[in-house]
């Protein structure tokens, strides 16, 4: 059977060339007009895109036998998942292309860094021959901090140990054997800031990652310091890093990525600053790259029409058709349990064990746990996260993980567990689903309350005595954060309780310092889940 397939961006070559060479018919549309564009899909069976197209649901709905979306790289942003899970189109990625690409440019920024390129190449170009003041760093022996060793992070670590550098990891999932083959050694994020001679960023950005690199990080740093971020805009504390540039507590940065891209005028100092190498987010733009893209995403439509294994789903749609509505109540729950344990974890984490309750659950142990595995790895890592990659996320991390069945406990017909063991400490969460698919957390450690699993949760402990919660909600209140329900738990009367808060609105760290900062609070934590 012969298929379409419409490809609305510029695309390598061997894109259509694996295409053709499975019998499979193309049609190129780049900067169609919307009626035209509307035309041509309603007739194709997959549509590859890069990041130049937006898949709307309005667009999803007009193609009518669209069974694949492809996008040729990583972030999946420019596609309506929801609309597309909902007509059972299959989403598919291209993780992995620019692995090397990335961990290359990383590399380059460093060591345009060390040698101060960027400045000399200029100097020399504006007539000046002044070699005094260009005198660079060796890398030889220098540390390397790593925060986050995903694939990037590892392929970073590799080329920089045949510079002969030491170095350095901070990343709670990769287990030390796993460091030990790779040549690092794994420390906490305070021991990478105080001993690191270059730091360079690989993690994903989410709250817990947003502003890693801020004024207190820096202050933790040596002087004279060199920060490198080919990861996320927004990781970096910008305002703070040129800061730091002017005092000299930071020697120089090299950055490919902003918190807005373009960057804005307010860049502007940090973009021209004597120590800053700056390039326009291009870590990923190597011939190569583009070309691995696009031979993995041709090669994964090809196999999804012919309903065939594909290793790079982003939805899981297809997969998951035969489970009933029940248990999706239940994945869709066992992905934010997943995401909750992973938002308190602090350490390593060693072992992750997903437990299912009642006769509905036990049946679908496996796919639970590795719904659990999504949702903690989906919270770690920069790339999309999915049910085919997250065990293998799990295997290169060296966490142990599994699930059990247990019989369900009075009160619930049935419930799912997730406990975290982090270097000897337990992060234990409960749930279940009420009614009409209302999923509830209802366990959080030994503290037993019912918490709505979504959007931005304040979690914090406090000391069992009046005026507690009052103080918090001042606090939001006079920050204009919006308290939208709230719940309370507590072991006995006096012992210390615990408060889930859930808000409508990001709630900034400052604001966070100032709830931690009131007497009878601490533990205090801010937890994104899906809406």
């Amino acid at each position: 059977m012969s298929f379409r397939v419409l490809i609305t961006d510029s695309m390598h070559p061997v894109c259509e060339e694996v295409l053709h060479g499975h019998d499979m018919e193309t049609v190129v549309a780049i900067n169609s007009a919307p009626d035209e564009l509307a035309a041509i899909s309603a007739n194709v069976d997959a549509w590859i895109i890069r990041s130049g197209t937006t898949i709307s649901e309005e667009m999803i709905e007009t193609a009518a036998k669209l069974k694949v979306i492809g996008r040729a790289g990583v972030g999946v942003d420019n596609v309506d998942l929801g609309a597309a899970t909902k007509r059972g189109v299959l989403v598919l990625n291209a993780p992995e292309g620019n692995t090397i690409s990335t961990a290359e440019h990383t590399m380059a920024l460093l060591l345009s860094l060390s040698r101060k390129i960027s400045a000399a190449s200029a100097s020399l170009r504006s007539g000046e021959w002044n070699r005094k003041a260009f005198t660079g760093t060796e890398l030889f022996e220098k540390t390397l901090g790593i925060a986050g060793a995903g694939k990037i992070g590892k392929a970073v670590a590799q080329r920089a140990r045949a510079f002969g550098m030491r170095i350095l990891a901070f990343d709670p999932v990769l287990a030390s054997d796993v460091a030990d083959g790779l040549g690092i050694s794994l420390v906490s994020m305070d021991t990478l800031l105080a001993e690191s001679d270059f730091i360079t960023v690989h993690t994903p950005l989410n709250a817990s990652t947003r502003g890693l690199i801020d004024s207190e990080a820096l202050a933790k740093c040596k002087d004279g310091v060199g920060i490198i971020n080919c990861a996320r805009g927004g990781i970096v504390d910008e305002t703070a890093l040129l800061e730091a540039l002017n005092s000299g507590k930071v020697g120089g940065a090299a950055l490919d990525v902003y918190s807005i891209e373009p960057p804005s005028a307010e860049l502007s100092g940090l973009l021209v600053h004597e120590n800053v190498v700056a390039t326009p987010h291009i870590a990923a733009s190597t011939d190569e790259a583009q070309e691995k893209v696009a031979r993995q995403v041709a090669e994964q439509v090809v196999h999804a029409l012919r309903d065939e294994p594909v290793s790079t789903a982003v939805n899981l749609t297809v997969a998951l058709a035969d489970v009933q509505p029940e248990v999706k109540s239940y994945l869709a729950l066992a992905a934010r349990l997943g995401t909750f344990v992973s938002s308190l974890m602090n350490g390593h984490a060693e072992r992750l064990i997903t437990g299912c309750r009642g006769q509905l659950l036990q049946p679908h142990g496996a796919l639970l746990e590795v719904a659990v595995l999504k949702g903690f790895f989906t919270n770690l890592n920069t790339s999309p996260v999915n049910y085919v990659n997250a065990p293998l996320l799990a295997k290169e991390a060296g966490l142990h993980s599994g699930y059990e069945t247990h019989d369900v406990e009075t009160g619930f017909s049935s419930r799912l567990d997730v406990e975290l063991l982090t270097d000897g400490k337990r992060i234990q969460v409960s749930g279940t689903v009420f009614g009409d698919d209302e999923p509830l957390l209802v366990r959080i450690n030994d503290y037993r309350l019912e918490v709505r699993p979504e959007g931005v949760i304040l979690l914090y402990q406090n000391n069992d005595r009046p005026g507690m919660l009052a103080g918090v909600g001042a606090v939001l209140a006079r920050n204009g954060i919006n308290i939208a329900s709230l719940a309370l738990g507590r072991r006995s009367k006096g012992e210390d309780a615990l408060t889930a808060i859930n808000v409508d609105e990001n709630i900034p760290d400052v604001v966070l310092s100032e709830i931690g900062a009131l007497e009878g609070v601490y533990g205090v934590h801010t937890i994104e889940l899906p809406t």
